[in-house]
């Protein structure tokens, strides 16, 4: 499908014989150099560790609001930062190289994630996570819009394919059917958005730069939904859905302390991601990234003993072959390019 590897288009010539720097500092850099292996470790245990933070997340749904959560958790990820880097690096931590493109790349996490969680009081974990994983689709659909690239007939029946899929797993027209489900699969838009700006402007910029910018952007986004429910304005909305149009709550003890643990796995997650897509081609950890509907599932189960119907299954299934085939098909047209037009030695 691409027409050429996002990350490529920034990454400057590097010397692959020097060794790179060693340690933690190495580890909370930036990367031109792709590492495969370490990139699936890292995606596939960071998505273990997002599973259980959602699942640990829902909890807290019936407590306090959406924007009460995110306010906690992204003051923590911040403090959490803040000493890393200063144990790290002594000081407070590298500075964005391109401001805007993190900026870009936070408001858009922040939006995708906002919308992922907002629908965790209604749905499961299954269900949100399902819906998220169309997030592949969505890269293929706006690489072509918005990069001009282009996308085969195999592509498009692919996402046909994921798109079949999400509507087994949301049954529109039945009265299983809700508005809310809708929300997973918008933050899938976002998060792919998101997945492109890593990779297009953001290979080089440090893991915990990003993590910085996500953790400003979610409490920038959280401040605002704090002030605007603090009078509950619409009462309807907050009395049906008092989890996303209410403000601050009364807090227990045991509510903090669930959201300051959500807080230490969505920060060593974050930086996980960031760290695994800056190592690795997007197309080549994809088949990876379906690992997550695994996990969801999993702790869903264990925590809340949530067992998908035969449709959700099936759509699961679905949605993750799509997503694979597209990425199968975006890797090896990317290996057919590089060895029919293999790049100048310098």
């Amino acid at each position: 499908m691409p027409n050429a590897d996002p990350g490529r288009c920034i990454a400057k010539d590097t010397d692959v014989s020097k060794p790179d720097r060693q340690g933690m500092s190495g580890f909370l850099s930036g990367t031109t150099a792709d590492r495969p292996p370490q990139a699936v470790a890292l995606l596939v245990g960071a998505l273990f560790l997002l599973g259980l933070q959602d699942g640990l997340a829902k909890f807290t749904s019936s407590e306090v609001s959406l924007w009460q959560f995110q306010a906690i958790r992204s003051t923590a990820n911040l403090i959490l930062l803040a000493i890393v880097t200063r144990i790290v690096w002594g000081t407070a931590g590298p500075r964005p190289q391109n401001i805007w493109a993190v900026t870009l790349r936070s408001l858009l996490l922040a939006a995708a994630m906002i919308l992922f969680f907002g629908g965790m009081p209604f749905l499961t974990l299954a269900e949100i996570a399902a819906g998220l994983y169309v997030f592949p689709l969505f890269v293929a659909v706006l690489s072509a819009i918005l990069l001009g690239e282009r996308v085969g007939p195999r592509r498009i029946a692919a996402i046909l394919v994921g798109f079949t899929g999400t509507l087994l797993i949301l049954k529109p027209g039945t009265d299983a059917f809700r508005p809310v489900s809708l929300m997973p699969v918008c933050a899938a838009l976002c998060y792919a958005g998101t997945i492109l700006t890593t990779r297009r402007l953001c290979r080089t910029e440090s893991p915990v730069t990003l993590a910085y910018g996500v953790s400003f952007a979610f409490l920038g986004l959280s401040a605002l939904g704090l002030l605007a429910f603090a009078a509950e304005p619409f009462e309807g909305l907050a009395r049906a859905w008092p989890y996303l149009f209410t403000g601050w709550n009364p807090l227990e003890i045991w509510v903090l302390a669930i959201i300051l643990g959500c807080s230490f796995l969505n920060l060593s997650a974050n930086i996980g991601l960031a760290k695994a897509y800056q190592n690795a081609e997007a197309s080549w950890l994809a088949p990876f990234d379906y690992s997550y509907l695994i996990f969801a599932t999993f702790w869903g189960f264990a925590l809340w003993r949530h067992v998908p119907d035969a449709l959700t299954f099936l759509g699961m299934a679905m949605i993750a072959g799509a997503g694979v085939f597209v990425a199968w098909r975006e890797r090896r047209d990317a290996k057919s390019r590089a060895e029919n037009f293999p790049r100048p030695a310098p």
